[in-house]
């Protein structure tokens, strides 16, 4: 169960066609964001299009936490009152993130270079996740750490009192690890580099350079080299959170595989780091259009409108894995009805999300009747075609929302239902899902405990 809520056993049935207009909420990663750089502004943030899943309250209670005023004012509309860059107060209590590992990760870089303590625990899916790959890299900056055997939560880190500029090579793909480190930068005088082999997700970056922090982008020969200059004092913005392009995959995946199926899905944020799902859907013949382009909030977005489609299973390659580390659960259940094996390979950041994503989407297609490979760094599924997916099997969610929303796209396509054991999680990044799937033709329900 998630951190906030009893286990909620789910049930999803095969449909008839999916259709209407699915208004997915605000985008996660920008919404922990706007979040935490309100906080280190001077003067009101204000924010509209706020993803208000647990796992970004979370993050909001945090920023209170820090002694930054953090008010919802409707339904998406907050405004966040900062302190200033190095301004954070010591939080009289425990810091907890609840299932959140962006929240978490950012919230333990920003601290690390003030003079404070702060001891951060989540539910059991984050106390299991790995804390090293930043308490490693924020050590540079002269912080310590004090966590529990293998750098996991509950954690207190101690932050620098003198920080020291550090230059970081990213020893993975990971936005989280780049970001903490950079917004570690932020109170370190001079300048601090992050270099990152493979480009990630560069929302750090636009929202720096929007708040007026003095932050360069170059492409070099070792790879993507971000510049930051230290101890900026941020401007405070005014940010129209962009809908999720994570939480769009699933309506879009689910109209995807049910025949019949057309729906529109507006205002979708397509940056060219966040993508990779969409294109790797185009290259199996899913037929989605992206319309009206534009800008909202520093970001590209388009209306989706999105037909059902028969589908042939494809190679993804691994440099495109950063670009939809977080929809490799959906895309598998897309890869069940294509005509042939889906090869996702450069995967192996999967298994140290909120579950061991690999292992858990494997055992849950096999539990459906879907032959599946895997080894430490690739998952393969061999597609049944469009109504050959057997379906019937219970799936463990292992608290994790996206885990679970696949599985429950999986049913309304496959011949009989699907189950999980526990949906609860969902509601830290995607409340909505259930109406609004139900919206728009789904037929999932909550099973009697």
């Amino acid at each position: 169960m998630s951190s906030h809520g009893t286990i909620i056993p789910m049930t999803s049935h095969k449909c008839g066609p999916l259709s209407g207009v699915a208004e997915v909420p605000g985008d996660k990663s920008i919404s922990h964001r706007a979040l935490i750089f309100g906080a280190l502004a001077v003067g009101e943030t204000k924010i509209t299009g706020l993803l208000e899943g647990e796992d970004v309250l979370d993050t909001a209670k945090a920023m209170r936490a820090f002694g930054a005023e953090v008010t919802q004012h409707g339904p998406g509309e907050w405004s966040v009152h900062g302190v200033g860059v190095g301004g954070f107060a010591e939080p009289e209590n425990v810091i907890d993130c609840g299932n959140s590992g962006t929240g978490v990760r950012l919230i333990m870089g920003v601290m690390a270079t003030q003079p404070i303590t702060a001891t951060f625990t989540g539910d059991a899916s984050l106390n299991k996740r790995p804390m090293g790959r930043i308490t490693d890299p924020v050590a540079l900056f002269g912080a310590a750490s004090y966590g529990r055997e293998g750098g996991r939560l509950p954690m207190t880190i101690v932050g620098a009192a003198n920080p020291t500029p550090a230059t970081y090579t990213v020893p993975m793909p990971s936005a989280q690890v780049k970001s903490a480190v950079l917004l570690a930068g932020l109170n370190a005088p001079g300048q601090t580099v992050v270099i990152e082999k493979e480009a990630t997700r560069d929302h750090t970056e636009r929202m720096l350079a929007g708040f007026g922090a003095e932050v360069s982008v170059e492409e070099t020969e070792e790879g993507r080299v971000i510049t930051l200059t230290g101890q900026p004092e941020l401007k405070p913005q005014e940010i129209a959170v962009p809908r999720d392009p994570s939480s769009a995959a699933f309506p879009v995946c689910a109209a995807v595989i049910v025949p019949g199926s057309e729906i529109t899905v507006p205002g979708v944020s397509l940056n060219s780091t966040r993508n990779g799902l969409y294109t790797t859907l185009v290259e199996m013949g899913a037929d989605i259009a992206f319309e009206n382009a534009r800008e909202e909030g520093g970001e590209p977005v388009a209306d989706l409108r999105v037909k059902h489609a028969p589908l042939k299973g494809v190679e993804v390659p691994p440099e495109r894995a950063a670009s939809m580390i977080d929809e490799y659960p959906i895309l598998s259940v897309v890869a069940s009805f294509a005509e042939g094996k889906t090869t996702m390979r450069g995967v192996k950041e999967l298994r140290v999300k909120e579950s061991d994503r690999i292992d858990a989407m494997a055992r849950g297609l096999e539990a459906n009747g879907i032959i599946t490979e895997e080894d430490e760094d690739t998952l393969i599924v061999h597609g049944m075609g469009a109504g050959g997916v057997p379906g019937g099997g219970t799936c463990q969610s292992h608290l994790d929302h996206r885990i679970a929303m696949s599985f429950m796209c999986l049913g309304m396509a496959a011949n009989n239902p699907v189950s999980v054991d526990d949906g609860s999680p969902i509601a830290t990044s995607f409340p909505v899902f259930e109406p609004l799937m139900t919206q728009l033709g789904a037929k999932v329900v909550r099973d009697e405990i």
